[in-house]
């Protein structure tokens, strides 16, 4: 048994992602970020749509043509495979836990 909300008592410097569960057909990742953000310039373009949920923590992603969203917990979205996107922000206290599935 594990469990989603389970930190380590201390976070590393880095985003921590963990494949829970993956096929060929879909990818299901746990991301803990605690003030990580996407670095300047950078962004994520892939090859697979993201059903993302923000399980704990706030942050913002930003798109490549200016939209902003910020997430709290319990809010979820889909970004479309190619649709240029970024992590703009993370809260540190508490850090964010995500769940990701990408297919």
């Amino acid at each position: 048994m594990h469990n989603i909300y389970q930190l380590l008592a201390d976070l590393p410097d880095e985003e921590i992602v963990e494949i829970l569960a993956e096929t060929d057909a879909v990818r299901i990742e746990r991301i803990v970020s605690s003030g990580q953000v996407s670095p300047p310039g950078f962004w994520y373009d892939q090859p697979r749509d993201e059903w993302v949920l923000l399980l704990q923590g706030t942050a913002i992603l930003e798109w490549e043509n200016g939209r902003r969203r910020d997430l709290f917990p319990g809010e979820w979205l889909i970004i479309p495979a190619g649709e240029k996107h970024r992590v703009s922000e993370t809260s540190t206290n508490p850090p964010c836990i995500w769940l990701a599935v990408h297919y």
